[in-house]
């Protein structure tokens, strides 16, 4: 099968494709090795795919933040962010930071067999 750019006779390296906000979707280098994007709406990467089999795809959040990236590989990445920063980070060989508040029970009552208690740190 026919690269891009030799369907098209380029002779000219490297070449590539842009949409229309600029975004590169299509790249090819004279050997005929290839890497093709999409985007979101917003301008993030979600997908990237290349000529030797790999592949990417991320996800973000309403912010623009990564929040998940997995790629052919079997790797994956999770992040999680406040309003500033990143507070949370796990990937597939299990590397783990989590700066996430704690949540307190203290103060809370729970109802058990009918009996009321209220809960306590320890």
């Amino acid at each position: 099968m026919k690269t891009i750019a030799q369907q098209l006779g380029i002779k000219d390296f490297p070449f590539d494709i842009r949409d229309k906000n600029g975004n590169e979707i299509y790249w090819e280098i004279s050997d005929g090795y290839w890497v093709k994007s999409e985007y979101d709406s917003n301008g993030n990467e979600i997908y990237v795919e290349a000529s030797n089999g790999y592949w990417a795809k991320s996800e973000f959040d309403s912010n623009g933040n990564e929040i998940y990236l997995e790629n052919s590989n079997g790797f994956w990445i999770k992040w999680e962010y406040d309003l500033k920063n990143k507070i949370y980070f796990e990937t597939s060989k299990g590397d783990v930071i989590d700066n996430r508040p704690k949540q307190s029970c203290e103060g809370k009552v729970v109802e058990i067999d009918g009996k009321k208690y209220q809960l306590k740190e320890v």
